[in-house]
């Protein structure tokens, strides 16, 4: 069973949920969907596989697009690379609204401290995967190959929409008439363009740092290895003002590591 206790961070006072390992406290027993329960488990693991095909036909090709203009081709990189950002930061502002306890990154089972109805969640019931398949489309584009960008964004949608299936059992047995409520009211996948609530709690910078640090640093090296697969991965032939990438990207890994460093010492301990 859950036992709950108070603690306040940085002003917000929130009720903590200390589980042991019985399944049954996140995920009941009656929910049979071993599909969405193990695409839900692996569910991280789909953006490696994302980037490093991305990387792969890149470096196979030499060509960041998939048109003959070179013009053409950087326009389709920086569209590519921008559409795979506004994902990864539409999912850390609704990460940073979310209530605490809820939309975790516990990957054996959904967890819900609180129904989310606020902010994001009142125009889409899964803003986090909204954000991923979005984030996914774009650094599937990064490829520059029209028709694996059209299967790996037809998959995602596809993945997405089951793993939210699975999560809505869930919560439907968690919160019963206030999740049917909420549901009948917001889309699952494709946001509304009215009905927005303002959000329960203020925005968690600390938290939404330490839930979106490593998504945002894959997002950066989705984006640099699939411009530098285009060099075949040579420094060598890099010219002085395009080795100023390979710096950025350094810096960023080096902000990675040390926000992991950080997390070491107990910096963002509790923040599920």
């Amino acid at each position: 069973m859950a036992a709950t206790r108070s603690r306040s961070f940085g002003g917000r006072t929130v009720a903590l949920l200390k589980f042991n390992f019985n399944r049954n406290d996140v995920m009941p027993q009656t929910n049979k969907d071993a599909l969405g329960q193990g695409l839900f488990f692996i569910r991280g693991l789909y953006i490696y596989a994302i980037i490093i095909c991305s990387a792969a036909i890149v470096y196979a090709t030499r060509d960041i697009g998939p048109f003959s203009s070179p013009s053409l081709d950087i326009l389709w990189f920086w569209l590519s690379a921008a559409i795979a950002t506004a994902g990864a930061l539409f999912r850390a502002m609704a990460s940073g609204f979310a209530a605490y306890g809820t939309s975790g990154r516990v990957k054996r089972a959904p967890e819900a401290a609180e129904l989310n109805t606020t902010g994001f969640y009142s125009i889409v019931r899964n803003p986090l995967y909204v954000g991923r398949i979005v984030n996914y489309a774009g650094l599937a584009m990064l490829s520059g190959d029209l028709a694996f960008s059209a299967i790996a964004i037809l998959l995602s949608v596809l993945i997405y929409i089951r793993i939210s299936a699975y999560e809505a059992a869930f919560l439907r047995s968690k919160f019963g008439e206030q999740y049917e409520k909420w549901a009948a009211a917001t889309p699952a996948l494709l946001p509304r363009l009215g009905g927005w609530v303002k959000p329960k709690y203020d925005f968690w910078w600390k938290r939404m740092i330490w839930r979106e640090q490593h998504k945002l640093f894959l997002l950066a090296t989705g984006i640099f290895l699939a411009w530098f697969a285009r060099f075949s991965f040579d420094i060598a032939q890099l010219s002085s003002a395009q080795m100023i990438w390979l710096y950025v990207y350094a810096a960023i890994l080096v902000l990675r590591l040390s926000i992991s460093a950080l997390g070491a010492t107990g910096y963002f301990k509790d923040l599920r």
